[in-house]
């Protein structure tokens, strides 16, 4: 079998230890996901994992898939985990436990809108690397963010649901559900390394499956943290995650890629 990485990255540890797994009997090539749709006349691959998420890199996808090629992610998948006012509207829709989403133009559109209570989250409309993420507990808080350089930012704003400062990171691959903990990005106090337990919260790995159905993803993650009534609530959804520092990962991948290229 010939497998495609649409990857800046070929040397990412899940990718390289993926690649490692099939180059004895498979063939590996790497796509530079930059060329875009035009890089996909010479490639001659079975199937294609798409680690990237820039806009050259869905236009291969989408020009991959337009010839008949299996993407993992396809390129429309990997676009909905990119806006993140259209991934609540999708996951409410479908009945997910996702935090509640109202959309705004600006930070300055946020504080000129009728707020609920106070502290909010604060979060870039677009992921991306770097983006906005941040507690803000009252109008002079959006005022920092925007003097920040943020104020132009398009937002989504989320209710601050208090939990334990951690976040349940999720990571699928196929049907194999692997778990971590990491501390929240809105936690206070001095960092603290993740965590890797064996077991998930009862039910939180179903959530993670049905996530993945909802979003027509194949390898993905899922932030989930659990309320103080001890409900878990979705509060993000990313397609094709690092997935570093778990056992298992690797052979889930490439048993993947095999499955779907036959």
């Amino acid at each position: 079998m010939r497998v495609g990485l649409i990857t800046p990255d070929a040397g990412h540890p899940l990718l390289a230890a993926t690649a490692a797994l099939l180059a004895p009997e498979h063939e590996v090539r790497v796509l530079d996901p930059e060329a875009g749709a035009a890089a996909a006349a010479g490639a001659r691959a079975d199937v294609y994992l798409l680690k990237a998420r820039t806009p050259s890199a869905l236009a291969l996808a989408r020009e991959l898939e337009r010839r008949g090629a299996p993407v993992l992610n396809s390129a429309a998948a990997t676009g909905r985990c990119q806006d993140r006012t259209g991934m609540a509207e999708l996951a409410r829709r479908a009945g997910l436990p996702f935090a509640a989403t109202r959309t705004f133009g600006s930070l300055a559109e946020a504080g000129a809108s009728e707020q609920p209570a106070w502290p909010v989250v604060v979060k870039s409309r677009h992921s991306r690397k770097h983006d906005l993420v941040a507690r803000v507990d009252g109008p002079a808080g959006l005022r920092e963010l925007a003097a920040a350089g943020w104020e132009r930012e398009p937002v989504v704003v989320q209710p601050f649901t208090p939990n334990s400062g951690w976040d349940h990171k999720l990571w699928v691959i196929g049907d194999r559900v692997f778990t971590g903990l990491r501390q929240s990005e809105l936690a206070t106090g001095p960092e603290e390394p993740g965590r890797f337990p064996g077991r998930l919260p009862g039910g939180v790995d179903e959530l993670a499956l049905r996530v993945g159905a909802v979003f027509a993803l194949d390898v993905y993650g899922v932030d989930v943290i659990t309320t103080a009534d001890g409900d878990p609530l979705i509060v993000d959804v990313n397609a094709f995650p690092g997935v570093r520092g778990q056992a298992g990962a690797p052979e889930a991948l490439a048993a993947l890629a095999l499955r779907r290229a036959r």
